[in-house]
């Protein structure tokens, strides 16, 4: 009987014991993080990684860092419609706080974008803060397919994250292969306005830009200098004298086709002006979508006036 009670709590602190057992990975920064062996909670450091845990394992999300419009919701699961926002940890929004942070009750932080020493020390100041493990992914388009299979394996999510990984690794292949065919001095010239005067860009390097460069063009942006987002003058864009204009804000395209100040850019007077989609979520710059691949599409056919065939299936 003794013996057989033994057996039991052997077994019963076994099961304790795995509940509670970790595997330590190497995140894209190398930072060495102990995570739970499985993870049934995450918390989004910003947008994008809300994206990516929606796509990949939406049961899984904590909440968000930034509300969902009413406009997004209706393209959501109704199941996350209206998790609870707990703001942003990264990025220039960045507005959660270490109370908000514990009351998610996070397994892990999940941080997916650029990788580099401010986004890392960030990641160690914050763990240490609150005791949670924060995993660093990097975002950059030319990596979708491992970025979601590194997510899908860290989620418990592989089969899925393999299914649109695939998906994703072909499409830009077939991108690659479409752009190859078009000569560089036949590429356009581009500007990205962000905000609601367009006067925020991406410089030569910035991941805010990186689908211009995916679809072959050129970001004129770039003759400013390298680095992230900066501010410009309307001066410096007259200047540029853009083929394409890409607005994120629906509001700076409207404005930019009526503004006399702006009449004289060939975008203008061309009529080549365009909003980057937002629905669900943003496809440009601030947050991939489920099938990757399609931000840098829609970016494809809006620059290069030359639509890709193919989409996912189902």
């Amino acid at each position: 009987m003794l013996k057989s009670l033994a057996i039991i709590f052997s077994a019963v602190l076994g099961l304790a014991s795995g509940a509670a057992e970790a595997r330590t990975i190497t995140d894209a920064a190398g930072r060495t993080v102990e995570v739970p062996d499985t993870i049934t909670r995450v918390l989004a450091a910003g947008p994008p990684a809300s994206v990516l845990t929606y796509v990949l394992a939406p049961d899984k999300l904590a909440g968000w860092a930034r509300e969902p419009t009413e406009e997004q919701k209706a393209y959501l699961l109704p199941s996350v419609r209206d998790l609870p926002t707990y703001g942003q940890i990264t990025g220039k929004g960045g507005s959660a706080n270490v109370e908000a942070v514990l009351a998610a009750k996070p397994d892990i932080i999940l941080d997916v974008g650029t990788v580099n020493d401010t986004y890392r020390s960030l990641a160690d100041k914050v763990q240490a803060q609150t005791g949670i493990p924060y995993v660093l992914i990097d975002g950059r388009f030319a990596d979708s397919g491992k970025t979601l299979r590194d997510v899908g394996a860290l989620l418990g999510a592989a089969a899925r994250a393999e299914t649109l990984a695939t998906y994703a690794d072909q499409r830009i292949k077939d991108l690659n292969d479409s752009l190859a065919m078009i000569p560089a001095d036949q590429r356009p010239r581009v500007y990205y306005g962000r905000g609601p005067e367009g006067l925020e860009t991406g410089l030569s390097g910035s991941i805010n830009v990186e689908i211009l460069e995916a679809v072959g063009a050129e970001n004129v942006a770039a003759a400013a200098g390298k680095g992230s987002l900066t501010q410009v003058s309307l001066e410096q864009i007259l200047s540029w004298n853009p083929d394409v204009i890409i607005a994120a804000s629906g509001k700076f395209a409207a404005s930019a086709k009526k503004d006399p100040l702006w009449a004289d850019v060939k975008a203008i007077t061309t009529g080549r002006v365009f909003t980057a989609p937002s629905l669900p979520y943003g496809w440009f710059d601030f947050a991939a979508c489920d099938q990757p691949s399609d931000r840098c599409r829609l970016a494809a056919e809006a620059v290069l006036s030359r639509p890709l065939q193919g989409g996912p299936e189902g």
